[in-house]
């Protein structure tokens, strides 16, 4: 019942809360732009995705979508909006269902061609349904896009995959599988410290710096509202979306030109904790991965950043929105 009174939090209407205290919906924190929210229906539930819609500055030169990570949010795109619109670009940045600013239904089947499905919704709201757009996805934005481009390869002019997670396949490599009430109970005992102590040994090699800790208590703070519920069982459900739908095996048949930003600090994995002694170490080695998806993707192109890790958009902003300005405009 404490699930279901979170999950209608959720739908209520939003309030703001002390500092770095969020409720389910993300209301306080400000993503710099204005959001706009698509209500649509989904699996005999009505569901609201919350989005960006960021002009150019001047001429339009195209349309970038942008796809966030699973401990991230459109917000988490700021460095990259700004630069993209003052190249020309349209950015459209969506909220997830069940993250960020957007609806958390208590139940949803979550499925990478579920939330492909909901983007492309978005797209023909937007009237860009027949315009080829620009698709960059981060981490498990990543394995959205990668989704997206196999289910959708006539929308794409280019896809760009940054860090993306699902590489490699940890349940056939040997991690044990969870269900999602042990996601859950995880999931219950985040606090900004846990993401900080994560975040240093996964995605920066050891290094912090006041920018991650600005994204990182965004995160915590909806652990610590009264919405807490609601955002934890959302993770838990798409913890196991991400565990049990890696994309890996399908790289081959992506068919839209593809660039892949990789910083090779990088260490992410799914479910680490639980795997063996011996495979632990040998999982999320990202320098060997993107390598070989660069290598599966018909003609695609690799872009190493040999000191940064998994968010090379937060780490370096300057650095990486000129090689994905590079990229988009064709090398």
């Amino acid at each position: 019942m404490r699930i279901l009174a979170a999950a209608l939090l959720a739908c209520l209407p939003l309030t703001s809360f002390a500092a770095d205290t969020y409720d389910a919906r993300l209301q306080a924190f400000d993503y710099g732009w204005p959001i706009k929210t698509f209500s649509f229906d989904s699996q005999r539930q009505p569901l609201e995705m919350a989005y960006l819609d960021v002009a150019p500055a001047g001429r339009q030169v195209g349309t970038v979508v942008l796809l966030h990570g699973k401990n991230f949010c459109a917000g988490t795109w700021r460095d990259a909006i700004t630069a993209l619109s003052s190249a020309g670009y349209r950015v459209i940045a969506p909220d997830q269902i069940g993250f960020c600013k957007s609806s958390k239904p208590l139940r949803y089947q979550y499925s990478f061609g579920q939330l492909a499905a909901n983007t492309q919704a978005l797209l023909a709201h937007l009237k860009l349904d027949t315009t080829k757009v620009d698709l960059v996805g981060h981490s498990m934005g990543g394995m959205l896009a990668a989704r997206f481009a196999l289910m959708y390869p006539q929308q794409l002019r280019q896809l760009a995959l940054v860090n993306p997670i699902g590489l490699e396949d940890w349940k056939a490599k040997g991690v044990p599988w969870r269900s999602v009430d042990a996601w859950y109970a995880n999931e219950l005992n985040t606090s900004f410290d846990s993401i900080k102590k994560y975040q240093l040994d996964v995605y920066y090699s050891g290094q912090w710096t006041p920018e991650f800790e600005h994204w990182a208590r965004m995160q915590a703070g909806m652990y610590a509202g009264p919405g807490k519920q609601a955002v934890a069982w959302s993770q838990a459900l798409t913890s196991d979306m991400v565990f049990n739908q890696p994309v890996v095996h399908e790289l081959a048949n992506i068919r839209v030109p593809t660039t892949l930003f990789i910083g090779q600090k990088d260490r992410t994995a799914i479910g680490r904790d639980l795997a063996p002694p011996a495979l632990k170490g040998a999982l999320g080695d990202y320098p060997a991965l993107g390598k070989a998806a660069a290598a599966a993707i018909p003609g695609a192109t690799l872009v190493s950043f040999d000191d940064l890790g998994h968010s090379p958009q937060v780490q370096d902003p300057s650095r990486f929105n000129a090689a994905l300005l590079k990229a988009l405009k064709g090398g």
